[in-house]
């Protein structure tokens, strides 16, 4: 079962390495996909819309029993993936699938050559679309392998999983088998899981995280779950995107983990996000946008079959792009967070111990459509702003984000892009144009100039100035009418905070406890 070339050989047909332009053409005439008047790929990915953390497991063995932290990844046992991986095997005895090579890592120091096996043509576009290209055929032997298959689905009674649908990665065999659904950002997670196991036994730092490069090389990487603004914020015009999603930090700097962007759609405007919205084009792949039969034009504020609608489309489709993707150390790191209780501020500077508190705390609200089941925003606490993906303590990465911090000296803020004036339902998400102010503020050293104040319980210091942003907004009670409902409420978010801080609190300093809120 270790030879999972298998699945190659045993196929009923492979089509091999085709390029993009025959990936498309097989997606259209297979009828997986059409086209939008812009050239890219539009495809529906059924009622999986979004990632299904529950699907997702990885095999308990000898190998990973002590390495894994079960505390926040699932466990499956070996006949599970055993059966799971028999199904896969019968499917595609009787199926045609695609397959090509592609690689995860821009430090070729660091690389993973992955194998992917697909039943689908527009999935396979997707990921050549999405990791890094490479001339190496399918045929040549791999480091991990990646079989999808969404028509196989598991029987939660015999197979022991959740639900018909499954993302299992295998440590020992060198293998994922995603079956049950069709959204690809399963596919791209899952090998971002393998590298987030594998990098930090070597003192990489994997992130999830974008990164961009000023004009005199500086480096800002931007933390942040999906719907925070990662894709948003680093495509900006006056600064080379290194990456939107997935970086690795080592001793010798930055480098990303992929070779594509995958950005949300929903609200898309030229005007409000103009290198995204020209980068949808031929080769690009779109994932549940409503485009008009007819006329093929995309309407991007149309959710009705999800909000978390997404394109996918290489890196070099944004002119600014830097190729390949290696950066030097960052000068600014940026915590970003959707905060629905409206009472974090705008933009707010952390010391270190602060710094390694909230990237341990990793608070957000999840928005509609990122993960199947939600539709409000939801008040959630993920380590390193990215927890489902990572398969080792989450402290591990904590501990090498501190060390990178001091040595580089580093500046980290955290940047608020949720809701300002109260509570989601009553308050205003915060505009696109402060935030992008706010960055731009960072990077140019202004932010702040006529000084700072602390934010009261979290005592992080909130600047009274910004250029381009009202000086009212900075500081967020003042954009509540009733300001006794804010204090309850940020007396109520310091609460989630510190019930949350009880499931590191034991493995961390009294430093970093103590930067923490405090009531």
């Amino acid at each position: 079962m270790e030879n999972n070339d298998v699945f190659l050989t045993e196929a009923k047909e492979v089509s091999k390495d085709l390029s993009v332009r025959e990936l498309v053409e097989e997606a259209i005439r297979n009828g997986e996909a059409t086209f939008s008047d812009t050239g890219a790929l539009r495809t529906v990915t059924g009622k999986h819309t979004g990632r299904s953390p529950k699907d997702k497991f990885i095999v308990d063995t000898p190998m990973t029993h002590n390495e894994v932290s079960w505390s926040n990844n699932q466990p499956c046992s070996e006949d599970t993936f055993n059966k799971l991986y028999k199904k896969c095997l019968d499917y595609v005895k009787t199926h045609k699938v695609y397959a090509t090579q592609v690689i995860a890592g821009a430090d070729p120091k660091y690389q993973l050559k992955v194998k992917f096996i697909t039943q689908l043509a527009w999935q396979q576009l997707f990921i050549k679309q999405l990791l890094i290209k490479t001339q190496e055929s399918c045929d040549a032997p791999a480091d991990f392998t990646v079989v999808v298959v969404p028509d196989v689905k598991a029987d939660p009674k015999v197979d022991g999983t959740y639900s018909d649908a499954f993302v299992i990665l295998n440590f020992d065999k060198k293998i994922v088998l995603i079956g049950g659904g069709r959204y690809a950002g399963e596919l791209k997670k899952s090998i971002f899981s393998v590298m987030n196991f594998l990098l930090p036994e070597h003192g990489i730092l994997t992130m999830h995280c974008s990164c961009n490069e000023g004009a005199k090389g500086d480096v800002a990487l931007f933390f942040g779950l999906s719907g925070t603004g990662k894709t948003t914020l680093s495509a900006d015009p006056n600064r080379s995107l290194i990456g939107d999603d997935e970086h690795g930090w080592g001793a010798n700097g930055v480098f990303n983990i992929e070779g594509g962007c995958y950005a949300k759609c929903i609200d898309l405007t030229e005007e409000s996000e103009p290198e995204i919205y020209r980068a949808i084009k031929f080769g690009a792949v779109m994932e549940n946008v409503i485009v008009d039969p007819k006329t093929g034009k995309p309407d991007y504020s149309d959710g009705s079959l999800t909000q978390n609608t997404r394109v996918a489309y290489p890196l070099d489709y944004i002119p600014n792009a830097k190729l390949p993707s290696i950066a030097t150390h960052p000068k600014n790191i940026i915590f970003l967070t959707a905060d629905a209780f409206g009472v974090l501020p705008p933009v707010a500077k952390l010391t270190t111990a602060q710094a390694m508190y909230h990237y341990l705390s990793g608070y957000t609200s999840k928005v509609a459509g990122t993960e199947t089941g939600i539709v409000d925003p939801e008040t959630t606490f993920s380590i390193g702003f990215g927890e489902p993906f990572l398969p080792l303590s989450p402290l591990i990465y904590a501990k090498l984000l501190g060390e990178r911090i001091n040595e580089y000296k580093a500046n980290v803020y955290l940047v608020n892009t949720g809701w300002s004036g109260g509570v989601y339902g009553v308050g205003k998400r915060m505009k696109l144009a402060y935030t992008r102010a706010i960055i731009t503020a960072i990077f140019a050293g202004t932010l702040g100039q006529a000084g700072w104040e602390k934010l009261p319980i979290f005592d992080v210091e909130i600047p009274k100035s910004c250029p381009d942003v009202p000086a009212e907004i900075l500081n967020p009670k003042n954009t509540w009418q009733d300001k006794a409902a804010y204090d309850e409420y940020l007396h109520k978010l310091a609460l989630r905070f510190n019930e949350n801080t009880k499931r590191f609190a034991q493995d961390v300093t009294p430093e970093i406890l103590a930067a923490g809120p405090k009531i």
